[in-house]
Order: C-alpha cells, then structure tokens, then sequence
C-alpha cells in the first residue's frame, strides 16, 4: 500500500470502524450519505458525507458513488457552490498531504505508526491510540490528555525570566498615565427584529441597512437597540467606571477624577458606520451615562478623518519620498479584529504626542468584563490600579533560553463570573477529561489552551516558582483585554496585527515583532492577580447564541491564517513554533489546509448524526459558511507558500510611516513648526468631536 493509500486507510478508520475512547465518536458517515431525499437539510448531508468518504479512498464501498455525487453536485445549479467547493477541498487535501509525504520522512513514520496499530485488527481504543492520531495533525496536543502537571510545569520553565532591571519611572498615576480603551462590535438587531427602544431616525436606518450583505463576523457583537441590561457597552463602561471609583475611595486617585476611556467601533454591515456614534450616545446616555468616564469612540468615519485632515499632510510635509498608501489601509476600526486591535494600541501614541505628554502606557479591556475589586484587594492585596504600577512593566530581562527580553507589554487574567466563587485564580478554560467528538481526534485546542492558561495565566509569584522581583514570568498566552503596552515600547518595537487576522487579534499582535534585529525582543510581563471578571454568559447570551457557528468557522480560518502569517514572517516557522507553542503555536500546522477540512466536515457529520433538528440545522450553517469563508484562504495557502508576506509587509511598512510621522511631528512641535501646530489642532478637533455626548 502506497503511503497516500494509507492516509486514506486512516481517514476509513476514523469514519466507520470507530475511535471507541469516548462513545460519542461514532459518526455513521455511509448512513447519512444514504438519508433519504426530501429529508431536512438531505443536500447538505449527503455531500459532507461524499466528502468523507471519498477522503477514505477507493477501499470504501461507496467511494465510486460519494465521487460521482460530488460531480454531480458541482455541475447542479442549485448546488454547484457547494459541489464545488468540496471538490476542490478534496483536491487540496490530496494535494497536500501528498506533499508532505514526499518530503517529511517523519510524517511517514507517523502514517506507518497508526497502521501498524490498524493492522492489529481491532478499533482504536485508547489515549494512546489518540495520541498515533494527534501526532500526525495535532502534535503539540499529545500527551496532554495525561500529562497535564508535566507540561504546566515545563511550561512555567520555558516562561521564566531572570530580571535584571527593573523599570525606573513606572506607571504612578494610572488614571492620568494610562490610556483605557476597549473596543465595539456592533451588528443589526437579531432575527430582522426591529428594537422598540431607538429613536425614529436610528430604526429607519437600520431598516435599510438590515438588507445589507454582511461582511465581517464577530464573536458576540452587539445588535443595535438590544437592552440596557444586555448591552456590553453600557456593562462595560459602568463596570470601568465602578472600578475607579472605588481607586478613589482606596487613595489611588482624587474624588472626582474623570478618567478618559478610547473605544473602536467596528460594524458587521458597511451602513452601520454611519450611525455607530449616534447609536452609542443614545443607548449609554438612555442608560444613565458614563459616570466618572470621558468617553471618546472612533468610527471608520473618524479615523479616516484622521488620516486625511493631519497623517496625509504630515507625510507631504515631513516624509515626501514615502508612498502614504499603506498607512491609508492599516490605519482605521472597520474590517476583521486586526484591524481595530492595532488601532487601540497605536492611538495612544498619536494621543502622547498631540494631545497628552502624561499618557505613558495604554491597557484594553473587553466590555464584557469588570475588575472585581473587593476580591482583587481581598486576595491578592491589591487593587487594579495597584497591580498596573508593578515596576515589573517595563522591566528587562533575560528568558530561559538565554535572550534578552523588553518587558514593555503587560497581561493580566480572566476568570468567569460563575467561577468567581471558588476565587480569583480560577482558570476560564479548564482542563478536558476526555474528548467527545471525532472532530477533537483532528484538533482540540482546548488542551494546550487549559494548560497554557494554567501554566501562564493562573501562576502567581512565590509558590515554587520565580519571586515576581529577580525572576518573573513572561507571556505568549494572552486575551484580548486585560493587556497593555508602553507608549515607549510602542513607538520603538511597533508591533501590530494584520488586518487579515479575523480572530485571535492578540495573540497575533506580539508574532509581528516576536524577534528583534538588534537588543532585546518585546515581551508581555505576567502580573499575578490583575484579573477581570468575565460576564458574557450572564447579559450576552443572545449575541453569543446568534453568532455560534461564525465563531467556529473563525476558529477554521485561525488555522490558515496563522499558518500563513508565520511563514511569512522573517525568523522561519520552525524557529516561531518554538516560542509560540503548545496553544497559539498549535494553529501553526504543517498540514493547514487538511487539518481544517477534516475538522469542519467531521464537525458537521458529529452534528447531522445526533438526529436533533437543531444541530443539523447547525450543520448546514457550517457548511454554508465555510464554504463562504474558507475556499479562498485554503487556496491562496496551497498556491503560494508565503500567500500573507507581501501584505504583512507592506502593512508594517504602513505602520511605520505612521510612527516616523510621529517622530516628525514631535520634532516639530519642539521646534515651533506652524505645520506641526495646525496639524496638533486638526488633530484634536477630530478626537473632540468623537467625545460622546452623555448628557
């Protein structure tokens, strides 16, 4: 047997014989290709189930007929998108792993382990059994469903730091020195309905815009008009509000401080831009304001505004040889979360030079979480404001493998309200006892996400480990709020996520600068203790519902994108993978493009076999919207090696004509520039007028 036929000798074996570590991984692959016609959602059901098969190859006894199906869907004018979206995915998938088999004698070991198992003659029956599988896909998740302390604590020693500074002039005043932000996803209101609560203006606009084609997807956004009591921003900001307060009741800030609050405003449909402001003055206003809170929120609208009324002239004035197309297109809030996540960090160096020299550092925060303050000071003897002083954030060190390291990004925790009771240091992604689809046999990143959580996030100082003053930990797990970067090591490293990264924005953002040409690279410093509480489940339930399955094809398209991000990167995979692993590392794959497939057409197999009306109606979804979201990214993935690097450069070239117009400008402004001065003008009549007014 040629080793592609035992590829697909192992795909057979997965689909019909069974992997019997959990009962729930019988999927009956040929029963749903079999599903009688009329049946609900029988199209869709029975392509999936051609694909799997024909992945099996030509021992299955239906191979013959899944192949033919698959031609016939493709040529079908109510099916062709579909058909051939599956025939190209078995296409790449061949191509693909043929590839590698050619060229990775270790994958071949690996097929023969799992064949060798086969040729035993009996199902798939154990954890180690799993572990033959994960090695070929998934390998940063073997061993992990039973060495769970081994790796916590190998990982604690791969994150350790030696400190050898400390940071001279840390953050004091964080009220006055940080920059909070947090950033708005907005969508139209769910199931077409029309919210009671806008005013006339909004509803008719919305009602036009409901017709509108949806272009970028989010976690949980927020549909307009929804409650007060389910509106993230209106959680949000009166948590954020509620957290100074109590700053000023513990002396850490005088009464009545107002403490300036930035938000991005990123729309799921293009007319949504229009009335984003207006929306969220009316629904936090309606809601009783912002308290203690000067907030300012930025639109498309407004940041382009920034770009063409002060960035665009500064160029002509200061930077004539440069081409300033590339800042036009990295500089804004709309599109996938890469884009709004690097303007959040990269206004709070325009606001240090053009509108506040005291700000020093920036710190975001999702609106769907609080700092529990009483608990904070209760178990960890400090409060948010404490932790954020830390001399720690803005360090320098030396990491385990003997590199210097810039401890300019700081990263706190989350723990999940439900949680709350058992204490802070409850991990929001618990460790899985077992696996309980046939899916996770392909990828199951809650395991090195457990772990990685555990290992990182949950350490705290002085137990066994580094003492938080000459040793630390630094962080590559991170969430996308509680963390924050210095305006210092901002404006010198110049880190950013691509605006291609539609999920996982975080962990991106410190992959563009993971190595330095020269000196020390940046890192996030672990600061035990400054964590958040995290409400979603309790107001949010609606939104997270309605965008559930955009989630998971999200989570698909992490796989590619990460995949082509770091080959594109400048240090070589290998040498990224090191770091990055066990958790963000495991979306970097040698096989990218198959894992993603085995994981989605699995996934909806799993869901048309439980027979509820409910997940095949799932299923469908899935299958509908990967073949919208994926077929493009698998594609330029398998026809380009580095499909990413011309964007990733020309995007950091973007971003760095946009810090060198702030050196520039700076320099101006030192030496009296009257250009300089009526762009800092321009500048803060924009940022004026994104200022809600909250009555």
């Amino acid at each position: 047997m040629n080793p592609f036929a035992k590829f697909q000798r192992i795909i057979f074996a997965m689909i019909e014989e069974g992997i019997d570590v959990c009962p729930a991984l019988a999927v009956p692959v040929r029963d749903q290709f079999r599903w009688p016609a009329g049946e609900d959602h029988q199209p869709l059901r029975k392509l999936n189930a051609a694909f799997l098969i024909a992945l099996s190859g030509r021992d299955h006894p239906l191979y013959g007929e899944a192949m033919e199906h698959l031609d016939e869907a493709e040529r079908d004018p109510g099916l062709s998108r579909l058909g051939g979206f599956y025939r190209e995915a078995l296409y790449l998938v061949e191509e693909e792993v043929g590839r590698r088999l050619d060229h990775d004698p270790k994958f071949v070991e690996d097929v023969e382990a799992v064949m060798v198992r086969l040729e035993q003659g009996a199902p798939l029956t154990s954890l180690a059994d799993l572990d033959l599988l994960y090695r070929l896909w998934f390998p940063e998740g073997a061993g992990m469903l039973t060495g769970r302390e081994e790796h916590v604590r190998a990982l604690r020693e791969q994150r350790r730091v030696t400190v050898s500074d400390l940071n001279p002039d840390p953050i004091k005043t964080p009220h006055r020195e940080i920059l909070f932000t947090g950033n708005v996803l907005l969508t139209v209101p769910l199931d077409g309905k029309m919210a009671a609560n806008l005013s006339p203006a909004l509803q008719e606009s919305v009602a036009e815009i409901q017709g509108e084609e949806q272009l970028f997807w989010f976690d949980h956004p927020i549909p307009v008009g929804v409650e007060s009591r389910n509106n993230e921003v209106v959680h949000g900001l009166k948590g954020l509000s509620r957290a100074f307060r109590f700053e000023s009741r513990r002396g850490n800030m005088p009464e009545g401080e107002r403490v300036t609050c930035l938000l991005s405003v990123s729309t799921t449909h293009r007319g949504l831009q229009g009335i984003a402001v207006p929306y969220l003055e009316e629904a936090v206003a309606g809601a009783g304001g912002a308290g203690n809170l000067d907030v300012y929120a930025f639109a498309e609208t407004d940041t382009e505004r920034l770009v063409a009324e002060v960035l665009l002239p500064a160029a002509a004035s200061y930077l004539k040889k440069r081409n300033p197309q590339p800042l036009t297109e990295v500089f804004g809030v709309d599109g996938r979360y890469g884009r709004h996540y690097s303007f959040l960090k990269a206004i709070a160096a325009m606001w240090q030079v053009l509108v506040d020299r005291t700000v020093k550092g920036t710190f975001k925060i999702d609106l769907d979480q609080v700092f529990p303050q009483e608990r904070l000071v209760a178990e960890t003897g400090g409060s948010a404001f404490d932790h954020l002083m830390t001399p720690l954030w803005g360090g320098r060190g030396v990491d385990a493998g003997g590199n210097e390291v810039e401890l300019g990004m700081i990263a706190g925790a989350l723990v999940n309200e439900e949680d709350l009771p058992a204490g802070l240091f409850s991990p929001d992604v618990r460790h899985p006892e077992g696996i309980a689809t046939l899916d996770q046999c392909v990828l199951f990143s809650p395991l090195p996400q457990a772990v990685s959580t555990e290992a990182e996030m949950m350490a705290r100082y002085g137990e066994g480990g580094p003492d938080g003053r000459a040793e630390c930990l630094h962080r590559i797990h991170v969430t996308g709020g509680t963390n924050g970067i210095l305006v210092d090591s901002l404006r010198r490293h110049r880190p950013f996520t691509p605006t291609f990264i539609g999920r996982a924005e975080d962990q991106a953002y410190l992959m563009s600068v993971l190595f330095a040409d020269a000196g020390a690279s940046l890192r996030y410093v672990h600061e035990p203790g400054l964590i958040m509480r995290h409400d979603k489940e309790s107001f949010a339930g609606g939104a997270i519902e309605a965008a559930r399955i955009g989630k998971v094809v999200g989570d698909y398209l992490r796989l590619l994108l990460f995949t082509g991000y770091a080959r594109s990167l400048p240090w070589g995979v290998d040498r990224v993978k090191e770091v990055l692993d066990p958790f963000t590392g495991c979306f970097i794959s040698a096989l990218p493009v198959s894992v993603t497939c085995l994981r989605f057409s699995m996934k909806a197999a799993v869901l048309f076999s439980t027979g509820a009306v409910s997940d095949a109606a799932d299923a469908a979804e899935l299958i509908r919207q990967c073949s919208r979201r994926l077929r493009e990214e698998a594609g330029k993935l398998m026809y380009d090696p580095f499909p990413q690097s011309a964007r990733f450069w020309r995007e950091k070239e973007g971003w760095d004509l946009y810090y060198d117009l702030l050196e520039a400008l700076e320099q101006g402004l030192r030496n009296g520039d009257p250009v300089a001065e009526e762009l800092k003008e321009r500048a803060r009549a924009v940022i004026t007028g994104c200022r809600l007014d909250l009555g």
